[in-house]
């Protein structure tokens, strides 16, 4: 059974990393359902934002541990899964929602 792409992509990536991304290498960063696939990414980004995909990079990024002080529970932030995903030339995405 398939996905839309609203369940596939769960939310942009920004950081000071992710912009430099966009702007030098029209590279975009999401994170994403920890079961999709390179060519289900793909397909939720063009089929969304309605743009054309170069290639599509995944890495799972694991929870930092938290909590380390006296009287406080150890615990770990959560596991996620990140897709840096790049456009051919012209084409871009608006991540900040039209704030300048």
């Amino acid at each position: 059974m398939g996905r839309t792409p609203q369940e596939i992509l769960v939310r942009p990536v920004v950081t000071e990393e992710s912009s430099r991304l966009q702007f030098e290498e029209n590279k975009y960063t999401f994170e994403v359902i920890s079961e999709a696939s390179k060519p289900q990414i793909r397909d939720a980004v063009e089929q969304f934002f309605e743009v054309e995909v170069t290639d599509v990079r995944t890495m799972n990024v694991p929870g930092s541990p938290r909590g380390r002080r006296a009287n406080m529970q150890e615990g770990r932030t959560r596991s996620w899964k990140k897709a840096i995903v790049g456009l051919v030339e012209g084409d871009s995405i608006d991540v900040f929602g039209g704030a300048a």
